[in-house]
């Protein structure tokens, strides 16, 4: 018995999962204020007070990061959620990391956290990016049902 299923379809499945796990808890931080988190009040006010991004902005981030990685758990519009992803975790090493430097503040020593744990992000989403969520996501599902009309996230990017 074969297996219809490759490497490839497996290593994008887990990249998909492990990458809306570690956001999704961040987006529950940010929504419900799980795990230490500020809930939406906190941080849609140090979105737009410390940081100075729109209302509207910081809102769709909290949505991406939270509801977003429902949808990317279960492969839907990966290549939209991902290319959404990579200018969010830019943006957030810009307005807040990069001063901080490289590293995460493990010790508690700096004043916040650096930046490294964006950069794996962004590699992950540029992945999915690249790729789409693979054979085994809904995107594949719905490319199947749908030969016919391509749209972004159902592109051949080969």
């Amino acid at each position: 018995m074969t297996n219809r299923y490759n490497t490839s379809d497996v290593t994008l499945l887990l990249v998909r999962l492990i990458l809306a796990i570690v956001v999704g808890a961040h987006g529950a931080q940010k929504l419900l204020g799980w795990f230490g988190g500020y809930g939406f009040d906190g941080t849609i006010n140090f979105f737009t007070d410390v940081i100075g991004l729109p209302y509207f902005l910081g809102l769709l981030i909290i949505l991406l990061e939270s509801v977003g990685m429902i949808a990317l758990l279960a492969g839907l519009l990966s290549r939209l959620i991902s290319a959404a992803l990579i200018l969010i975790m830019a943006g957030a090493i810009i307005t807040t990391h990069m001063q901080h430097g490289f590293f995460m503040n493990w010790s508690g020593a700096s004043a916040g956290e650096g930046f490294e744990f964006h950069l794996l992000v962004i590699a992950q989403a540029t992945v999915l990016l690249l790729n789409g969520g693979g054979t085994l996501s809904v995107d594949s599902r719905i490319k199947l049902k749908s030969k016919s009309k391509k749209i972004f996230w159902q592109l051949d990017w080969h």
